[in-house]
């Protein structure tokens, strides 16, 4: 199963802030399979909505492109 580019984005900012709670005392490191499942969910519920249904189709319907449309 393929990733797209919004899932990628969507663990990487994930593990982003999960990384920075550890750094900062508010995730112990023995809390981080409960922490990162919970803001993973909170994280693509919030892309998931914002996004657009338009850009949602542009998304999934390019193999391999950036997602822009070129009728601007």
């Amino acid at each position: 199963m393929r990733k797209t580019d919004q899932d990628e984005q969507i663990l990487r900012t994930t593990k982003e802030i999960v990384v920075k709670f550890i750094e900062t005392g508010r995730i112990s490191p023995t809390g981080f399979p409960e922490a990162f499942t919970a803001i993973y969910q909170a994280v693509d519920k919030t892309v998931k909505q914002s996004v657009p249904q338009e850009t949602k189709e542009a998304l999934t319907s390019h193999e391999g492109g950036d997602g822009i449309r070129g009728d601007a």
